[in-house]
């Protein structure tokens, strides 16, 4: 790739032009890259490993796969990776079973230690998407060379193929994966998304997905680390946006929207680009039908809480809960975000009604689901374990409520055991 253009001095509605003329490949660069490849790749096939028994087993390559190569001078340079065959045969476009990820995350001793088994899946990610966004990738690569990685050389900064994931999120987000689009406006999202990189929460699940319990369970917690997050689609054991300088290409981003490259004639045109997708949030009311809304995860959940008023209703005081896989139920704060409680995939809202007078008290069963019941303080046990069962849980007789490990009477009222709004009790069924 020639560096010697200057992007900065190019006008935004000059950038298809730019890129034409300076950054496409050449043809005999094209040529000499297969050669090269083809050349390696019988090497590995028919030569490398010959005779080699490793634990009494015969080495075999089975497979070598192409990602990516580049060139100095009259050198071609390509990087070998040693890696399992963790996909087997899959075909393009296709998800890996469930369980080679389930696989994955319970051998993981590192974040990424096996990503270069899933190379094909990142190449391919980025391989079928249009022209047009391979020529915005190839425009943020050109910036990145040229304006960033000179200055800091001992540093470590985002891998370029971090900076490829953005793009394509911006791009998604962006245009709704449009194939044609406004160079100047896809280059100043991706660098509005560098300067603002700090809530970038993002991933995707053409490969690996939410129904395997085990990946999800992992996933989730992935997404509550500290920010940024960037999972590599093809392997969620790793953060590519971990322990690196953002910072640093940060203020580089910020001087390039202030260039011309990033000046767009109509401003109001420029792509909105969230620094995370939404949230799909399931409420479920007691008495009412489930529905699901979409929540930006940065917006404040009194909005949320204002959506489901109207739709549900609501007359009284509205209380918001969660509750994470075998952790404890949480209430949801209206000055808070759900980014806040890390929340960045699909959850479970719990709405309760209460009165001014009532507390929100959780009850937990012996399965660690808990459920939120509006109570008065005044009131007994009886009464709380009359509002479980109208509510669908045990009958009275049934139930045994415990709090702090103590075994709780009927006659007795909770302010005298002194549970407090949102503390949790245990349910047992009596057998």
């Amino acid at each position: 790739m020639n560096l010697s253009p200057d992007l900065y001095a190019t006008p935004g509605d000059r950038l298809d032009a730019f890129l034409e003329h300076s950054l496409q490949p050449q043809g005999d660069w094209k040529e000499d890259a297969q050669d090269a490849w083809q050349r390696v790749e019988r090497f590995f096939r028919d030569l490398c490993f010959r005779d080699q028994l490793v634990l009494d087993q015969e080495v075999k390559v089975l497979k070598v796969v192409k990602v990516r190569s580049r060139k100095s001078s009259d050198v071609i340079h390509m990087d070998v990776l040693l890696a399992f065959d963790a996909l087997g045969s899959l075909c393009l476009n296709c998800k890996p079973a469930p369980q080679i990820y389930e696989d994955l995350v319970n051998s993981c001793s590192h974040p990424g230690e096996f990503s270069a088994s899933f190379t094909v899946l990142q190449r391919d990610f980025v391989k079928m998407r249009p022209i047009k966004l391979k020529n915005l990738l190839r425009l943020v690569k050109f910036w990145y060379l040229k304006y960033v990685k000179p200055q800091y050389q001992k540093v470590a900064l985002p891998p370029k193929y971090a900076l490829e994931l953005l793009t394509v999120y911006a791009w998604e987000m962006g245009t709704d994966q449009k194939e044609n689009f406004n160079m100047d406006e896809g280059l100043a999202a991706v660098m509005t998304l560098l300067r603002d990189y700090e809530d970038i929460c993002i991933y995707w699940t053409k490969y690996y997905d939410f129904q395997s319990e085990t990946v999800r369970n992992f996933i989730k917690q992935r997404l509550k680390k500290s920010r940024p997050i960037i999972l590599d689609p093809a392997d969620p054991t790793n953060n590519l946006a971990r322990g690196r300088r953002w910072d640093l290409m940060a203020k580089e981003a910020a001087y390039c929207l202030q260039q011309a490259c990033c000046w767009t004639e109509d401003p109001s045109g420029r792509w909105h680009v969230q620094r995370a997708r939404d949230v799909q949030a399931t409420v479920k009311q007691t008495g009412k039908e489930d529905w699901t809304l979409s929540v930006d995860p940065y917006s404040p959940i009194r909005k949320m809480k204002a959506e489901i008023k109207i739709r549900n209703d609501i007359c009284g005081y509205q209380r918001l809960s969660f509750q994470e896989p075998g952790g404890q139920r949480k209430l949801l704060s209206s000055q808070k975000t759900l980014a806040y409680y890390g929340i960045f995939s699909k959850v479970n809202i719990r709405v309760l009604e209460t009165s001014l007078d009532e507390i929100q008290v959780f009850v937990k069963d012996s399965s660690g689901q808990s459920r939120p019941y509006a109570i008065n303080p005044d009131d007994t046990i009886l009464d709380l374990k009359e509002v479980i069962e109208e509510a669908g849980g045990p009958c009275v007789e049934d139930q045994t409520l415990k709090f702090q490990g103590r075994n709780l009477r009927n006659n007795h009222c909770l302010e005298d055991l002194e549970i407090k709004d949102c503390d949790t009790v245990l349910l047992f069924r009596r057998s």
